[in-house]
């Protein structure tokens, strides 16, 4: 998340609506330094400037993966999905509407109507 922006116009950050993670307890970095992220910390919501140079909680940030979920772009009103904890972002032109939709009928009830009424494709 630190460094997505939309593919589109470029809009950073993207909003993360988080349907699903996944904890690995036992995973463990050395980070250079706190924070780790360079310019948006989405496990707190805020840009790095924001944090005055605490730790946001790095260590716990790390172990979790979100699995399923949607990342938006507030500038454009695309959506991409996250499946498998991989953020699926591809041109309008290359995205199976078919599974799309499918997974958008699948996440309805966990994210906002403006991502349901969304770019490429819409409930």
């Amino acid at each position: 998340m630190d460094l997505l922006a939309c593919p589109y116009d470029k809009h950073f950050p993207l909003e993360l609506y988080v349907i699903e993670t996944r904890t690995y307890k036992d995973r463990q970095v050395t980070f250079r330094r706190k924070p780790a992220c360079e310019l948006y910390c989405a496990f707190r919501g805020k840009n790095v400037s924001e944090l005055d140079g605490k730790d946001p909680g790095c260590d716990e940030c790390i172990k979790v993966e979100v699995a399923t979920g949607v990342l938006y772009c507030p500038e454009c009103g695309r959506w991409w999905p996250i499946k498998d904890e991989i953020p699926v972002i591809l041109p309008d032109d290359m995205r199976n509407k078919e599974e799309d939709l499918k997974f958008l009928e699948s996440v309805k009830d966990k994210v906002p109507e403006k991502v349901l009424k969304g770019k490429p494709f819409g409930l």
